[in-house]
């Protein structure tokens, strides 16, 4: 009970309503808003405001650096690519000053990465957001033929289900991930056992589909390593990660990955 209570203070906090904030300075790549508070690794997208009424998406953005003195956050601008049409026209407005930034779009609604179904139950009681259930993964994972989830199955999932954040249990742990730009938003205790893990995660979809070749395509051997993996190659520059793999003798092929004192 008590660590179930601390993960609900810890995470919790991340749950604030969607941020809106106009755009300040920009160039083709790159954009500047002012924020109370913003954690490093949130996404989201910029809105050009053509009328009063209308608007439309036109960049990705995903939260570069967040300067707490000055309040500035400067983002980084992609293509937008969650709502995709062959009919309509693309990139006919540039982002400009005035410009609104929408971030942690989603962020209600999750998805959990668990090695089993009491670890789901217990963490997925413990946050208060709307869970996406993880047979609806498996299910998608099924059509791809990926048996071992990649990033870009999560990038999918997200944006077909509108998922904004990724939970994912780690010895003894809780990686709060945004699902789209897949950094780390927070590290969470969360000490609680499974007896059995359950691969590539808990559902109750019985058998994920293998392709026959391909990056994915094969079974998982483990359910920890491949995580860790994903996480270290999408946040090299992560201190708290760091130490986690570091201190873990199974995981030293992973510290080359970091950016850390290099």
């Amino acid at each position: 009970m008590k660590y179930t209570i601390l993960l609900i203070l810890a995470l919790g906090q991340l749950f604030a309503s969607m941020i809106e904030a106009p755009i300040l300075t920009t160039d083709e790549n790159e954009a500047t808003i002012k924020v109370d508070h913003i954690d490093v690794g949130v996404s989201g997208f910029i809105l050009h405001h053509i009328t009063k009424e209308n608007s439309v998406i036109i960049r990705s953005a995903t939260v570069r650096d967040y300067n707490p003195q000055s309040k500035i956050a400067t983002l980084h601008l992609q293509e937008y690519k969650a709502i995709q049409n062959a009919s309509l026209p693309q990139r006919l407005w540039s982002v400009s000053v005035g410009d609104s930034a929408i971030l942690a779009f989603g962020y209600s609604r999750a998805l959990l990465i668990a090695p089993s179904e009491e670890i789901y139950h217990t963490i997925s009681k413990s946050v208060p957001v709307t869970w996406v259930h993880p047979d609806l993964f498996a299910t998608m994972l099924s059509f791809a033929g990926h048996p071992t989830p990649l990033k870009s199955d999560f990038f999918n999932f997200a944006n077909s289900v509108s998922v904004g954040v990724l939970f994912i249990y780690l010895d003894k742990k809780v990686y709060t991930v945004d699902s789209k730009s897949f950094k780390i938003l927070d590290i969470t205790d969360a000490p609680f056992s499974a007896k059995k893990e359950q691969k590539p995660f808990y559902t109750r979809v019985e058998h994920i589909d293998a392709a026959w070749w391909g990056e994915g395509s094969d079974e998982m051997e483990s359910y920890a390593p491949h995580y860790y993996e994903l996480l270290v190659q999408n946040n090299p520059k992560n201190k708290k990660l760091y130490e986690i793999v570091k201190g873990n003798p199974t995981l030293q092929n992973l510290l080359d990955e970091f950016e850390i004192g290099k």
